[in-house]
């Protein structure tokens, strides 16, 4: 009889266990669709595209991943560059599918994706083929972009799984890097530690903002991150914002801006409609003349005379999303400047420095994305 009695007990605690566990992995997936997709279908740059998707494909893709750069570079451990990839660059490439439709090669690539990078709880950042070496962290930003594309694709085939995948992908992001408004760069699944600075950069309002609608209690995360970003603000002098904020220190960097990742925050904030017009009139005033620089230092003053055409690019998709044309145009243009038109170069097509033999995928991918804005 105590036997019976012990064996019913322990069936009665592996139910128990067993109803914990499915709550703790419960998925909490948003209703309706995420609007990630929408267009403005200012850009009509066939020509510009088709070359630069060709050399992307024909010279930048592998079955594992996209080269963070054309030229063969040696290796480095605080950057990837050369022949390594970036989950960065998959999840762009993700969108691009999505933008054109290419549903069978959104599949395929985002198993390859998957085999590349899959970490169970996020995605790692940076692999190195030589040495089959995937890294230990992420890159949040990154995650979310794969994650939104994911969402992407089942907002337009209508295909539950995926939408469910997005949304696993999505709570289980969560639980490493966020909390209490915080969005960590990184998170270690080595050290199981999250990093202490968040990038503002990271904050993917769009992306946030449809999954953190499944519940009161993430409705307010969504709250406190837009207020953490929107009190980095500079000033109106400088109206961008700092770079990151430290939640050890609960203070905001004072490192010089890295123009492309000021300005992702522009684009964060311009698609839910917070981005501030005296951004938007700063931004016009380097794109009129030419003077969109790598690098600022918190109070204006520029630090990096070089130009990119990601900047370039990015500035383009945000005034896509202001709704104006004119500025678009404006922008691609002179993202286009960037491309080699010469058919003998080994990077005929890309978006590089044709003297060189260098093109970085950030650059040719930003631009692919924006062609499509």
């Amino acid at each position: 009889m105590k036997k019976r009695f012990q064996i019913i007990l322990l069936f009665l605690m592996v139910l128990i266990l067993a109803g914990c566990s499915d709550q703790k992995t419960k998925v909490l997936v948003p209703n309706g669709d995420s609007n990630f997709s929408k267009r403005s279908h200012y850009g009509n740059y066939i020509s510009n595209e088709k070359e630069l998707q060709h050399f992307i494909e024909n010279k930048m893709m592998t079955k594992k991943g996209i080269y963070t750069n054309y030229k063969k570079q040696s290796y480095k451990k605080n950057v990837a560059r050369g022949h390594e990839l970036l989950s960065e660059s998959s999840g762009m490439w993700l969108e691009y599918l999505i933008y054109t439709h290419q549903y069978k090669k959104f599949r395929e690539f985002y198993r390859e994706t998957k085999k590349t990078f899959d970490q169970g709880s996020q995605f790692s950042y940076r692999y190195t083929p030589a040495t089959n070496k995937k890294f230990d962290v992420n890159a949040t930003l990154d995650d979310l972009r794969i994650i939104r594309a994911l969402q992407m694709y089942a907002d337009q085939t209508g295909n539950k799984n995926y939408k469910k995948e997005a949304a696993r992908r999505f709570g289980s992001l969560q639980k490493n890097t966020m909390s209490n408004g915080k969005i960590a760069s990184f998170y270690d699944v080595k050290t199981k530690k999250a990093s202490d600075d968040g990038s503002l950069a990271y904050y993917d309002f769009s992306t946030l903002k449809y999954f953190e609608s499944t519940s009161k209690q993430n409705k307010k995360m969504y709250k406190k991150q837009l207020a953490v970003v929107q009190n980095g603000y500079l000033g109106d002098a400088f109206p961008l914002y700092a770079s990151s904020y430290n939640w050890s220190n609960k203070t905001y960097s004072n490192n010089d801006l890295n123009t492309s990742e000021a300005l992702e925050t522009l684009l964060h904030l311009s698609e839910i409609g917070k981005l501030k017009q005296v951004s938007l009139n700063w931004l016009k005033n380097q794109v009129d003349r030419n003077t969109l620089y790598n690098g600022y230092s918190v109070n204006g003053n520029v630090v990096s005379r070089s130009h990119s055409a990601g900047s370039y690019a990015l500035a383009a998709m945000i005034f896509a999303k202001q709704g104006n044309k004119r500025m678009y145009q404006k922008a691609m243009k002179l993202t286009w400047k960037y491309q080699v038109k010469n058919e003998k170069s080994a990077i005929y097509g890309g978006i590089g420095i044709e003297h060189q033999n260098e093109a970085y995928s950030y650059n040719n991918l930003t631009t692919l994305l924006a062609a499509k804005y």
